[in-house]
């Protein structure tokens, strides 16, 4: 850490004697991922506690997006749709283990991102960008899934999510990388204190993003910073600095440090006199997971949350900043999709989208560069692992399929929804609605509390629109191969590469392979 602050210590210095541009044609992207950061937790969409400024002021500086979704109400999904610009339907993080079942990358997962998909990294690769990504990788643990065997030059960060601690026989703690070899894991050399939600990582990961970017500029070479911190996901950490400092709790903690990050990057790309030449995005990989109650964020006026196909499921912050290209202080209410950011960052480096297959991710440079631009009339598509449940055009959304969680999960305390139960809507068991979907005008009702009357012609109108869209959709659908079907004990991180230079290696039990049990 000491060599690395000596490292940004040296780049002030440098910075304040010459300024090294980049080539204009192949300007720089940041995107920054938060861990289950809700629509309703930035100041700007209107957090009562309003302490997020550096947010705050990136949306003034930049481009609002109030209309922004993620493609799945999960991570890991979520994730591989931004990476592919696909449909976890087309790119295969779904189950068909049971219908409509959210799933993700454990790691007893045997399967993660195929290798027929093109992550973004390997494209922009053609056009000599430098990538790492910092944080949360979540697409597979196993060696060949893992980040640098997909496109990416550098890591630092972890596989899966920050669970534990475990006890090393029968679960290994998650280990920590440096590129391609483990350097720790969690609550062991990267410490997490479960009882005072203290951990440093959120700090390691600014440091090592700021140092990214210095050995870019300083290279003059175009680079892909994929940054995606998981301060936010249960168990909640943040910082000694931080902790205690919010109105809203431990949570608050972490988006107040995650905000400040934010900021510190923001200030480096000044500082190194190229943020006129870096195109940063900021959103999350789904809602907040309102099942943890007052530890867990806000999804603002959106009904429910994490896993679930409503708003607040699928609905995210997003921030598009680019000074001297993105007019400042603007607001765009184009629908948009995590999955477009693979198609724009294509665009914005030169680079044309791969001809062999679907994307559905669509080119919004001209929404950021125009923000009087409104591109075509495209739906968004609500899928729950092998179903799709809605479908939004235009104001209007359609619900084809309702499911919140189950009676059984219900009954042990677990609700997706909780203090917003909507008769009809917010069912617990899987409630067919294709005959008759319930349609709601999200301008109106962005709570999906009131459903139109289906004897209304504005009903009618909207079937009319929607339906030959769904149809087309299911028509001409190839789905990828599932990669979320199998488990086994056997292939968790016990042993991951480099755990014999730390003496961390762990012996694994036998192969025992089962179909992953996904619960909703």
């Amino acid at each position: 850490m000491a060599a690395l602050t000596f490292t940004i210590l040296c780049a002030l210095v440098c910075c304040s004697l010459t300024e090294k541009q980049l080539n204009a044609s192949s300007p720089n992207i940041i995107i920054m991922l938060m861990d289950d950061m809700g629509w309703g937790d930035l100041g700007v969409l209107g957090q009562p506690s309003k302490e997020t400024p550096n947010l705050d002021a990136m949306a003034t500086q930049g481009m609002l997006l109030p209309n922004f979704y993620t493609a799945n109400p999960l991570c890991s999904p979520s994730r591989a749709a931004l990476l592919t610009g696909r449909l976890p339907i087309r790119n295969g993080f779904y189950t068909t283990n049971a219908h409509a079942r959210n799933a993700y990358t454990p790691q007893e997962i045997v399967g993660g991102i195929s290798k027929d998909e093109i992550l973004l990294p390997q494209m922009l690769k053609k056009k000599g960008y430098a990538s790492k990504i910092i944080g949360k990788w979540h697409l597979g643990h196993r060696p060949q899934y893992l980040p640098l065997e997909n496109g990416f030059e550098e890591w630092f960060g972890a596989p899966n999510c920050h669970f534990g601690p475990y006890d090393s026989s029968n679960r290994p703690n998650i280990p920590v990388y440096n590129n391609s070899e483990m350097v720790g894991r969690y609550y062991e050399e990267f410490v997490i204190d479960r009882k005072t939600g203290e951990s440093n990582l959120t700090e390691i990961y600014l440091m090592e993003g700021l140092d990214f970017i210095y050995r870019q500029t300083m290279a003059q070479r175009p680079f892909f910073l994929y940054w995606a911190p998981d301060a936010t996901h249960a168990p909640v950490y943040a910082s000694k600095h931080f902790l205690g400092r919010s109105q809203r709790g431990r949570y608050g903690d972490a988006v107040m440090e995650l905000d400040y990050s934010v900021g510190q990057i923001l200030s480096w790309l000044q500082t190194l006199s190229i943020a006129n030449n870096t195109f940063v995005f900021f959103t999350s990989d789904n809602g907040a997971a309102l099942m943890s109650g007052i530890n867990g964020g806000s999804n603002g006026p959106f009904l429910c949350g994490k896993e679930t196909t409503f708003e607040g499921g699928m609905r995210e912050p997003a921030i598009a900043w680019w000074p001297g290209h993105i007019k400042e202080g603007t607001v765009s209410f184009q629908l948009a999709n995590v999955m477009d950011l693979f198609t724009t960052s294509l665009s914005l480096a030169g680079l044309s989208p791969p001809d062999d297959r679907i994307l559905d991710g669509l080119d919004l440079t001209p929404v950021f560069l125009s923000y009087s631009h409104k591109l075509k009339d495209r739906p968004i598509f609500y899928y729950r692992g092998n179903e799709l449940m809605a479908v939004r055009l235009g104001q209007y959304k359609a619900h084809y399929w309702t499911w919140s969680n189950s009676v059984e999960e219900l009954k042990q305390g677990i609700n997706f929804c909780p203090g917003q139960d909507v008769p009809g809507v917010t069912t617990h068991t899987q409630t067919q609605h294709t005959l008759q979907p319930l349609v709601f005008h999200l301008g109106q009702d962005p709570g999906e509390k009131f459903p139109i009357s289906v004897l209304t012609k504005e009903y009618q109108d909207v079937l009319l629109r929607i339906s030959p869209i769904v149809e087309h959709h299911k028509r001409t659908l190839i789905a990828g191969v599932p990669q979320l079907n199998m488990c086994d004990l056997a292939v968790m991180n016990w042993a991951p590469a480099g755990c014999e230079k730390l003496d961390k290696c762990l012996k694994a039990p036998a192969s025992d392979p089962w179909k992953c049990d996904w619960s909703h």
